[in-house]
């Protein structure tokens, strides 16, 4: 269990007990990184749930709370980053790994950031009038497999975070986590469009910063998230 106690603490805030635990031991911890979305969905889902019965955007901005509030806003944070870097080193990609070491935000970060926010805002909104809540789990479960693909079939951009992880996945490891994608997919087909987010989004980290990071998986995990939040209200 330790792995799986190393993740959620990883990847959430929720009060957990202390693990003693070494470099190969967090390494591992990647292999359940997209079991931690499912806390992460069921915590939005609440919030949702406790505010609905006053107004669908009472609703969305409880479980907006409870998304930044159990992640720690740990994805929004990569987020700014990647966008920070990409604006900042689309003339000179040399300073792309600077800007991600910053610890300061800039302009692109805040315009990311806030849109974020926003977006997810209307659609938990529309999917609190809808009744659509009850896929949250499961987006929040799938968009996690990314970083596993990710870590995969991209370098290492630096020393860090990503690189921590690259030689603790293989693809006997994705691969439950596909089946247990698989099987979402067939009650909410929308979570199919998670396979070509992340290969577009590994893609676009390819040309345009080179490698991934820490910062890059996080972004990563916010984009899917939108999208299959803009696919499943679409759908609804």
């Amino acid at each position: 269990m330790k792995p799986v106690v190393l993740a959620l603490q990883f990847m959430t805030r929720l009060p957990l007990p202390d693990v003693r635990a070494d470099a190969a031991d967090f390494a591992a911890a990647m292999r359940w990184f997209p079991l931690a979305g499912l806390p992460v969905g069921l915590a939005i889902w609440g919030g949702i749930w406790a505010g609905l019965p006053v107004d669908p955007w009472l609703a969305a901005l409880f479980g907006m709370a409870g998304w930044v509030a159990v992640t720690g806003g740990l994805h929004l944070d990569g987020l700014g980053d990647v966008a920070d870097a990409a604006g900042a080193g689309h003339k000179d990609k040399r300073r792309i790994s600077d800007v991600l070491a910053d610890p300061h935000i800039g302009s692109f970060g805040v315009v990311a950031i806030t849109l974020q926010l926003a977006a997810k805002l209307v659609f938990l909104s529309l999917l609190a009038q809808r009744g659509g809540a009850w896929a949250l789990p499961a987006i929040a479960c799938i968009s996690r497999i990314g970083p596993l693909v990710w870590t995969l079939t991209l370098p290492s951009l630096h020393a860090g975070m990503g690189s921590r992880f690259a030689g603790a996945i293989r693809w006997r490891h994705v691969a439950p986590w596909c089946a247990i994608g698989a099987l979402a997919a067939w009650f909410v087909p929308v979570l199919a469009l998670a396979v070509p987010v992340f290969w577009l989004w590994r893609a676009w980290v390819r040309s345009r910063l080179g490698g991934i990071s820490g910062d890059s998986h996080g972004a990563g995990i916010e984009v899917t998230e939108t999208v299959l939040l803009l696919a499943w209200v679409a759908l609804l």
